[in-house]
């Protein structure tokens, strides 16, 4: 359907979907636009034509002037998109389309101005010269679009303006040789073929650049594979003689074997996926380090399916915040003994996946109140000084003042990493305090450990015993926890350290009890968390005097 960019807008702003693995067909965002641009553009030009009543002079006139509105219109929006949610940005069809607009232009003027032969030579070497530098100057993937992504559509509306000077000083002179244009003809399936080699050069190589050699190794077999497609496919096609029937039976043929291939892939990975829930018996999870390991089973989550294993707050009964456009998330119990608001970033909803089944138990209703990379604190923790997360805060704590729930659930600590980084934030008492003051009693847990590699990726490649796919435990907790050596901490806290729950003895692995402890590089799965339930228990009901 085209929609991809908007798909990738979408998880650009989802912090959930924000560890997926890069797709070998990412690259067809643009693809979508250029087909949304297909669509739109003919519109525009018979609203246009309409309006101009068929005269010509007209027309071009109302044409360059919708032209104009559009091109301002869209490099406003796109500038100031990129300047607040720039990953959003770069999807964005309204970002992309002064783009279109400016190519649009050139078409309607580029021919009209009386350049000079000497003007048109100058244009084409800046135009070409600006393109090869574009890419090594800017850092494309963090910039654009924006301002900048005014530097290769000015230097490519040059070379077009230049035209075919036919000066010996001319760029066009290099442009014009066959070698050249028979490049031009391979472009489209160079586009088509870049991306996937480079995707699967670094996933083979477990690397998140290529270097220089790695970059010339992509280059050739993408322009060794652009040649036998565009020998062996592309001209073929091109050259078919096709009625209007035919064409439609062609093109529906090709749907249908992409459908069918589509399928075929969804079931097999359907199948990997399933592999049972979390038990007692094979799959036990935490219980493991209090019972004992059990026979060696495949691992749950499936590695295929691990990366979407959120506890699924977004599945209960939401509503907006009274002072902030973010949802509550209520969980659907008749008559709750107890209400619980878990309160904070992405660490404390995985961690509260352990409430879930004591909660059911006790027909407790829990209540979430989350934002990704905002930890409950007077500051914003992560991105210093957000804007965003530093109001959601505050119209968090208005939130839970208006509820009076009978608890706060919330994370004690934070960056957990080797080299014993792990620290409770001073925002974090302060948010204790305030809700000391209401008398309501605060639940703490003690963060999980972050890696700098994904985990259910490295058990992949490595296997669960692989020792790099872990860490030692005295590399990440120390003995005493950091919340112990604090001298201002409100009475109505009460802490859950899980350093014993994640971790056994010596080690923080990767797996335990066939179940796979983490998701991607730093959030405990789901189907983890949940196991944890039976063995801290008792610990949440005395911490909470219940």
């Amino acid at each position: 359907m085209f929609l991809e960019n908007w798909q990738l807008a979408a998880d650009s702003v989802d912090y959930a979907a924000r560890n997926n693995t890069t797709s070998v067909v990412q690259h067809f965002w643009s693809l979508s636009i250029q087909v949304q641009f297909f669509l739109l553009w003919p519109l525009v030009a018979v609203v246009v034509a309409m309006v101009a009543r068929g005269v010509l002079q007209r027309f071009h006139t109302y044409l360059t002037i919708a032209l104009l509105g559009v091109f301002v219109a869209s490099l406003t929006f796109s500038v100031a998109l990129t300047l607040t949610n720039q990953p959003l940005a770069y999807f964005h069809t309204l970002t992309r389309l002064w783009e279109f607009a400016l190519g649009g232009l050139v078409a309607l003027w580029g021919r009209r101005f009386p350049w000079t032969r000497e003007e048109r030579v100058t244009f084409g070497w800046v135009g070409v010269i600006g393109l090869l530098v574009c890419g090594a100057v800017l850092p494309v993937g963090a910039v654009f679009p924006g301002f900048a992504a005014l530097w290769p559509t000015g230097c490519a509306a040059l070379v077009l303006i230049a035209g075919v000077t036919r000066s010996r000083r001319g760029v066009d002179r290099i442009l014009t040789l066959g070698p050249v244009q028979y490049v031009g003809g391979l472009s489209y399936a160079l586009y088509l073929w870049h991306w996937p080699v480079l995707v699967l050069f670094m996933a083979t190589r477990e690397q998140g650049e290529v270097g220089p050699l790695g970059g010339v190794a992509v280059i050739t077999v993408s322009v060794v594979l652009a040649v036998l497609t565009h020998r062996f496919v592309e001209q073929p096609v091109l050259r078919l003689r096709l009625s209007a029937r035919n064409a439609y039976r062609f093109g529906a043929a090709g749907v249908v074997a992409v459908l069918l291939a589509a399928a075929c892939w969804q079931y097999v990975t359907a199948q990997r996926a399933d592999v049972g829930p979390v038990s007692d018996t094979t799959h036990p999870g935490a219980l493991a380090l209090v019972e004992g390991r059990p026979e060696p089973a495949p691992l749950v989550p499936a590695p295929v399916s691990v990366y979407d294993d959120w506890v699924p707050v977004e599945q209960w009964n939401c509503a907006p915040m009274a002072a902030y456009p973010s949802d509550a998330c209520a969980q659907q119990v008749e008559a709750p003994t107890r209400r619980i608001v878990v309160v904070g970033d992405s660490h404390v909803q995985q961690l509260s996946g352990a409430l879930i089944p004591i909660a059911q138990e006790h027909n407790w209703q829990i209540i979430a109140i989350l934002r990704g990379a905002c930890p409950f604190s007077t500051v914003s923790e992560v991105v210093p000084d957000e804007p965003g997360c530093l109001a959601w805060n505050t119209a968090a704590v208005d939130e839970i003042a208006a509820m009076r729930p009978d608890a706060v659930v919330t994370l004690a600590t934070r960056d957990v990493r080797p080299g014993l980084t792990e620290h409770t934030p001073p925002g974090f008492v302060a948010q204790w305090w305030r809700l000391n003051d209401l008398g309501i009693p605060v639940l703490a847990i003690r963060d999980n450990p972050r890696f700098d590699f994904s985990v259910p990726d490295c058990v992949q490649r490595n296997g669960p015993d692989a020792a790099l796919c872990g860490v030692d435990r005295h590399a990440v907790y120390a003995d005493v926890p950091p919340y112990q050596q604090l001298t201002d901490v409100p009475p109505n806290v009460r802490f859950l350290d899980v350093a014993g729950v994640v971790c056994d003895g010596d080690r923080c692995p990767p797996e335990i009890g066939n179940v796979l402890v983490y998701l991607d590089d730093n959030h405990v799965s789901a189907a983890y968390s949940a196991s944890m339930a039976p063995v801290v228990e008792a610990q949440i009901l005395n911490a909470l005097g219940w």
